[in-house]
């Protein structure tokens, strides 16, 4: 092919300058309201030439526009991207803001339904074995926080105050293995103590005669020394009841979701 070109280049280049010039001057008599015989065979003659060259025009007329305005779309669709990812995360912020808020407000609510001087705290850690369940907060003894002190949130019962510093306090939740209050079910005021099992509870000692139910809310009986009276622990979850034996075996779901504990209230002062 490059062969063929470097032979025959001098007579393609007369052709391609005769075509230019018979272009050029056909492009000039597209003007003129009366044209000879010979004038009209050279537009009849470059007429294809011309549609070629108006349509290859117009295509990249067309890919040039075409690019521009993706490029201008590009540009514009990274402003609005980033501009999305802004708007965001200033919703996710108030998002959050709001979250708090409410469950702020619920504390409130309830520190005010109860006769009970309550102070609010943030969890700041959490216990991450599986052998204890405690979490840290962000007030101590500067704050008049003493050990065995309940900590309870607007659902019900978190725990107790077993560790003060100054600053910061540990929190024994009631799911922990070591925990017990005494408790009763509040339709039929059936005695007994709830004890941790880790995500759920126990409710020891309650004679096998006893009316219990599934869904049966399960409150703080008030005896003990820790808890005040009336506060919810958690509804009854399942009740085995054997032949033998005096005490049924029944389980509790606690009232507090502890895998979302953020804010709780420490009672200062306990009617009992």
């Amino acid at each position: 092919m490059l062969e063929l070109l470097r032979k025959y280049r001098t007579p393609m280049l007369a052709a391609m300058l005769v075509l230019a010039s018979l272009l050029l001057y056909s492009h000039n008599l597209q003007g003129r309201a009366r044209t000879s015989l010979f004038e009209r065979g050279v537009l009849q003659a470059t007429a294809p030439f011309h549609s070629g060259i108006e349509a290859l025009c117009d295509t990249l007329g067309g890919w040039w526009v075409h690019y521009v305005w993706l490029v201008d779309a590009q540009v514009e669709n990274d402003r609005l991207h980033l501009e999305n990812r802004r708007l965001r995360a200033e919703l996710s912020q108030l998002q959050e803001v709001r979250l708090a808020n409410d469950r702020l407000q619920k504390l409130l609510d309830f520190r005010e339904t109860q006769a009970l001087t309550a102070l609010p705290a943030q969890v700041i850690t959490e216990d991450a074995s599986s052998w204890f369940r405690t979490v840290m907060i962000d007030k101590g003894s500067d704050d008049g926080i003493r050990e065995g002190m309940p900590v309870v949130v607007a659902e019900g019962v978190a725990g107790r105050i077993i560790k003060v510093a100054p600053g910061q306090s540990r929190v024994l939740l009631i799911t922990d293995a070591s925990s017990a209050m005494a408790s009763l079910v509040q339709r039929n005021r059936s005695r007994g103590v709830c004890r941790g099992r880790g995500d759920t509870l126990i409710f020891d000692f309650v004679l096998r005669d006893k009316d219990i139910e599934v869904g049966d809310l399960v409150v703080t009986s008030g005896t003990g020394g820790v808890f005040p009276k009336g506060l919810p622990v958690g509804a009854v979850s399942r009740v085995v009841r054997e032949k033998y034996g005096l005490f049924q075996v029944i389980e509790v779901a606690p009232a507090v979701d502890f895998s979302r504990l953020e804010e709780v209230l420490v009672l200062l002062k306990e009617e009992l």
